[in-house]
């Protein structure tokens, strides 16, 4: 079930997975946010907007998210096809767009993830602006560890990234780098 509400142009729904509730937001026919209950990094308070009226149609990147992530959870799924527009820094975006570019099942580490984007010396700024990314799980920040291949850090928390890479180790047969 979603449960929606309209904020200032976005709006937010609220899906079930098994970690937890996420919260979807969209803005304008692309998928803004997924954030997780408890996130180290949530939406804004001023972003919570009123309900959307009882039998208003919950937007289709909504509707859309909810149901490509219902198959990532059920291993039928390993890749998302969704319009997106985080918001965040030039060079945040370039940090979440390569994060797409990580192969479902496999990890790289911070320092990897810099030098990809051609900022090698910047593996910290890289790390922060992952603890930042706000569509998580379809952007997978989850799949960053660290250079020893400790899992460090996570929005989420460690439990929930250990999950995410269980789930993908499991479904594509890859195992931790």
């Amino acid at each position: 079930m979603i449960a929606s509400i309209r904020i200032s142009g976005r709006t937010q729904s609220v899906v079930a997975s098994p970690l937890g509730p996420l919260t979807l937001v969209a803005a304008d026919g692309a998928l803004t946010g997924v954030y997780m209950d408890a996130g180290r990094h949530p939406p804004a308070a001023r972003e919570a907007g009123q309900p959307v009226t009882p039998g208003e149609p919950v937007p289709a990147p909504l509707t859309e998210a909810a149901s490509q992530l219902a198959g990532y959870f059920a291993g039928e799924r390993t890749g998302f096809e969704l319009p997106l527009d985080p918001d965040g820094t030039g060079f945040q975006l370039r940090v979440w767009a390569a994060l797409r570019d990580i192969p479902y099942g496999e990890t790289i580490s911070y320092g990897e993830l810099a030098r990809r984007i051609g900022a090698a010396s910047a593996a910290r700024a890289v790390g922060l602006a992952n603890g930042r990314n706000p569509i998580s799980i379809i952007v997978p920040c989850h799949r960053v560890i660290g250079a020893d291949g400790s899992l460090t850090g996570y929005g989420g928390g460690l439990d929930r990234k250990r999950f995410l890479l269980a789930l993908e180790q499991r479904v594509s047969g890859q195992t931790l780098a």
